[in-house]
C-alpha cells in the first residue's frame, strides 16, 4: 500500500472513530424516536388493522351458515364462534404487528435520515429493497452507518453539523486537538492516539493559565 492510500484510509478510519464518539453523545429516549413517525402514518395503520379484523372476523363467521358446510377457521374451533374469532384476531393482529413494525422502521429511516442531513430518498428506497429478501438487515446497515445528529455550537448556538471541525458562523473550534501534535482528538480521550501525549496535564495546565488570565 502506497503512502497516500495509508493516509487515506488512516483519514477514513479516524472520521469513523470520531462519528462514533460523537454518537454516542446523543442522548436518545425511544418515546422521542417514536415520535418523529408521522401521525397520520400511525392513524392510517391502527384503521387499515381495524378493517383487516373486522372483515376477517365477517368473512369467517359468514362461512359458518355455507350450505356446503361449516368451513369456519381454524377447523378445531368451527362448532365455537367465539373461540374461533378470538383465534382469527390473534393471527390478524400478530401479522398486523409484524407489518406495522416494517411499515414504522421504513418511516423512521425516512425522517431520521432527514434531520441528519442524509439522503432521506435513498436510504428509504435502500431498506424497502432489501426488505423481502434480507429482512432488517437494511436497517442493521443504516444504524451503523446513519451520521450523527447536527447539535447547537457552544459560542454562537448556530447549528452545525456533526462532521464539522468549526462552526461557520463564529469559527468557534467544535472538536479539540492535541497540543503537541495538533491533530484532532475526542474529548473523552485521556493521551492522544497519535503522539500519546498526556491531555489530562494539558487541559490542567491550559485551566491553570487562564485562572491566571482572570483578574
Amino acid at each position: 500500500m502506497s503512502d497516500y492510500q495509508q493516509r487515506v484510509t488512516d483519514s477514513y478510519n479516524e472520521r469513523k472513530r470520531l462519528i462514533r464518539l460523537r454518537r454516542k453523545k446523543e442522548n436518545l429516549r425511544f418515546w422521542e424516536e417514536f415520535g418523529i413517525i408521522p401521525r397520520w402514518l400511525m392513524v392510517l395503520v391502527a384503521v387499515l388493522y381495524g378493517i383487516a379484523l373486522v372483515t376477517a372476523i365477517t368473512v369467517n363467521l359468514a362461512a359458518r351458515n355455507n350450505p356446503n358446510g361449516n368451513e369456519m377457521f381454524p377447523p378445531e374451533l368451527r362448532n365455537n364462534p367465539a373461540l374461533a374469532s378470538l383465534a382469527l384476531a390473534g393471527i390478524v393482529t400478530a401479522a398486523g404487528l409484524t407489518m406495522a413494525t416494517f411499515i414504522f422502521f421504513v418511516a423512521y429511516v425516512n425522517r431520521d435520515a432527514s434531520r441528519r442531513g442524509m439522503s432521506a430518498a435513498l436510504w428509504t428506497i435502500l431498506v424497502i429493497i432489501l426488505l423481502p429478501a434480507w429482512g432488517f438487515i437494511g436497517f442493521v446497515i443504516y444504524f451503523l452507518m446513519r451520521e450523527p445528529l447536527p447539535y447547537p455550537c457552544p459560542q454562537c448556538g448556530n447549528t452545525v453539523g456533526a462532521r464539522f471541525n468549526f462552526c461557520p458562523n463564529c469559527k468557534c473550534n467544535l472538536q479539540p486537538s492535541c497540543p503537541q501534535c495538533k491533530r484532532e482528538i475526542a474529548e473523552t480521550d485521556k493521551f492522544c492516539p497519535y503522539c500519546g501525549n498526556d491531555l489530562a496535564a494539558a487541559r490542567g495546565a491550559e485551566s491553570a493559565v487562564e485562572n491566571v488570565r482572570q483578574p
